[in-house]
Formats: structure tokens, sequence, C-alpha cells
């Protein structure tokens, strides 16, 4: 479901549960609420996904969701200070990686990071860092290496990691970081060069909201996630275990 429509949503019935996730877990939520929904009979998943920190405004500002899960430590941080998820239940739930892509029909030749600053290289994309978390990742592992300034000049801000992968896919682009789970939704359209080494691992957390009317399946859809049949789930969408 849209994010737009999710926000004008009436408030949600008792058989209803609201999830709000990051972007990259898109196409892995829509297989683990299908397998949730299936052993909870009548129980209805509303899925609403994009840039983790856009998602976690909206929750903030009253949209009504029972679940937030984020794509980074700093957007959960932010959740947690702003009060409205419950912080005893924070878990990690799933890891994954930066990696450079280009498109799949890409005759520059490139091979890392470090090719990037050649200057047949026009057009970078990657996601924005004040909102998205593939965009916080990506200039922390290139500031690691000197190639975050160099770069400026080409960047190209996606508002989530699924645009910056669109970018690359339509060949709009010249190269782009995204999360190793989306690069391997579209193998016909883009290309791994290069896994990046980020300061900080790429782990997933989840936690329950704080909501008056907070679904009493929240706690459930949890647990699933955590669970070895959830994670088998994760797993086969790229995801690795925390």
């Amino acid at each position: 479901m849209a994010l737009s429509a999710l926000l004008c949503m009436p408030a949600a019935s008792a058989d209803e549960l609201v999830i709000s996730a990051a972007a990259s877990l898109t196409n892995a939520f829509k297989a683990v609420a299908q397998k949730f929904e299936s052993q909870n009979p009548g129980v209805h998943v509303l899925l609403s996904f994009g840039a983790s920190d856009v998602v976690l405004q909206q929750i903030i500002n009253g949209a009504p969701a029972d679940i937030f899960a984020s794509a980074d430590q700093k957007s959960m941080d932010k959740a947690v200070a702003a009060k409205v998820v419950d912080p005893a239940s924070r878990r990690d739930f799933a890891r994954n990686e930066v990696v450079l892509i280009v498109p799949a029909d890409s005759t520059l030749g490139l091979h890392s990071a470090k090719d990037l600053t050649k200057a047949g290289v026009k057009r970078v994309t990657y996601g924005n860092p004040a909102s998205v978390p593939v965009g916080r990742y990506t200039q922390a592992a290139l500031k690691r290496v000197e190639l975050w300034e160099p770069l400026q000049g080409k960047a190209v801000l996606a508002q989530n990691v699924r645009q910056a992968l669109d970018y690359v896919a339509r060949d709009e682009v010249d190269a782009g970081f995204v999360f190793a789970t989306d690069a391997a939704i579209m193998p016909d359209k883009v290309k791994v060069l290069q896994s990046l080494a980020t300061p900080e691992p790429v782990l997933y957390p989840i936690a329950l909201t704080v909501r008056e009317h907070r679904s009493s399946h929240a706690q459930a859809f949890l647990k699933f996630v955590l669970s070895s049949e959830g994670q088998a789930i994760l797993a086969r969408y790229g995801f690795r275990k925390p």
C-alpha cells in the first residue's frame, strides 16, 4: 500500500496489522506478511514502505503503524528518542550490505568505486544521506576511502534505495550504490561490481510502536520475523541473520 494511501486510512480495525518499513524490505516483507496471514486467519497485514526516516516521520505525525522496521540504527534511534516505539521490543532482525552497481549494458569498463572518479563517469546515484539509510552507509564507506568529496559533483540523490536502483536499471546514471538485496531483484538490468566495507554493519532493527490502539497481533508478527521460519523467508530475498 502506498504511504499516501496509508495516511488517509481510518484507524486500523482489530484484525488489521500495519507495518511501516524500509523500502529495501518491500519484497521480503510482502512474503513474510503473506505467510503470517496464512497462519493467522482473519488477520490482514497492511504494508507501507519508504525511506526509513520518511516512514518514521509519518509515524511521528500520527500514521497508524503497529510496527516499525528500519534499514539502519540511526532511524530507530530517532524513533526511540521521539518515543514512538517501545525500546524494550527493539531487535536486530536482518543483515545486508552496500554494493556498487552499474547498468547491465555499461561499456565504461568500471570495476570499483575508485573508477567512479574517471572523467567518463558523469552521474552516480545513492540515497540522500539526510533521510535514506543506504545513503548514510554509502557516505561513511566512501569517506573511509577518501572518495566521498571527489564524487560530490556527480551525485544524483535518490529518495529511497529503490529509486536509486531504478535510476541504474533505466540507464539514467552511470553507477549507483544500493543494498545487495535490491540489486538481486534486477539481475538482468544491473551488474554488481563491488561490495563496500562499511564502518558500521548494515543491521536492520524492528520494534513495536507506542500507540493507544496498537494491534494485538503486533507482538506475534515481530516474533514471527525473528523466528526460524521468518528468517528463512528473509534469507530467500538475500538477507542474512544479524
